[in-house]
């Protein structure tokens, strides 16, 4: 979710550019870790005035064929609502989200944060990979 700084609540500005290691996930939530699990790595490149940025626990991965639903396991680098976290006027703040399994039979999905209020992402459309590791724009 995105809100412009008007809002009046301040958080610690956001790394930029954060580099987190897969044993440093693995110290965190090892579970999260297992195979079949989808790993989402987002980037919201902001190109104007600051922005507040937080995910909510309500963001799930929607099968486009049999309209399963995955939850969120884990976010890294993002705070969870209802903190918020500042990406500064020009930066790029880049962080990952883990999800469980899709089912085998599933080829697209959506990535949506079901919320009560506007701003929420909402990425449709991904296809789906081998891997099980995306790289997706927020902006």
């Amino acid at each position: 979710m995105l809100v412009d700084k008007t809002n009046p609540t301040k958080e610690a500005p956001a790394k930029v550019k954060p580099e987190v290691d897969t044993e440093l996930l693995a110290s965190i939530m090892p579970s999260t870790l297992e195979e079949g699990c989808i790993y989402v790595h987002c980037k919201c490149a902001n190109p104007g005035d600051d922005l507040l940025v937080r995910i909510w626990r309500t963001t799930y991965l929607i099968d486009h064929h049999s309209s399963a639903k995955t939850q969120l396991l884990h976010a890294e680098n993002i705070t969870i609502a209802p903190q918020w976290s500042l990406v500064p006027k020009g930066c790029t703040h880049n962080f990952l989200l883990i999800f469980g399994s899709l089912p085998k039979s599933c080829t697209q999905f959506d990535l949506i944060e079901e919320i009560t209020q506007p701003g929420g992402f909402e990425i449709r459309n991904i296809s789906r990979n081998e891997s099980d590791v995306y790289h997706i724009n927020i902006f």
